[in-house]
């Protein structure tokens, strides 16, 4: 067909290409927080998140080694997970950029092991931290979900390279 790419060896795969070819997926946007032992906060931009298991209630995330904020994503015994609404680009992009302090001036309750929860989301999952797993550049957390909530909002979607607000919510 025209304007397909050709399938190379894994030895010669471009990582710029690749994400490019992955960017054909569209996913759902989630931030994920978490607070260590030593009273740390984080949060981060994730699209990497997916259900691994309802019994026991199992959830995944990916997150890059090199994030600035690693330390206290494997340090904490919980994390939250916020799938973000249609209108919430701005805490996509916030929690994306770099900052010294992602929640400055943001209001946002503590959940189980002094997780920030961030109101609005689609859905929030409370989870504790059961494993994690070498996955390349990537850490792959494993929370067992011990509360959540959900409501009838519509998603924030990412796909190509760009936000992609669905059409039921336009």
């Amino acid at each position: 067909m025209r304007g397909d790419r050709a399938v190379v060896a894994p030895s010669v795969i471009e990582a710029r290409e690749l994400r490019r070819a992955l960017a054909g997926f569209p996913t759902g946007v989630t931030v994920v927080t978490a607070c260590n032992a030593a009273g740390q906060i984080a949060g981060v931009t994730v699209n990497s998140f997916c259900s691994v298991s309802l019994a026991p209630p199992l959830l995944l995330w990916c997150l890059s080694k090199t994030a600035p904020s690693c330390g206290v994503f494997t340090d904490a015994s919980h994390f939250a997970i916020h799938v973000l609404a249609a209108d919430q680009q701005h805490l996509s992009k916030r929690f994306s950029s770099p900052s010294t302090d992602k929640f400055a001036g943001l209001e946002f309750d503590t959940g189980l092991g002094r997780a920030p929860i961030i109101g609005g989301a689609v859905a929030t999952f409370e989870c504790r931290h059961v494993q994690q797993h070498d996955g390349g550049d990537h850490l792959i957390l494993i929370g067992e979900v011990e509360r959540y909530n959900y409501s009838e909002r519509h998603p924030l979607l990412f796909h190509a390279g760009d936000y992609d607000i669905p059409a039921k919510s336009r």
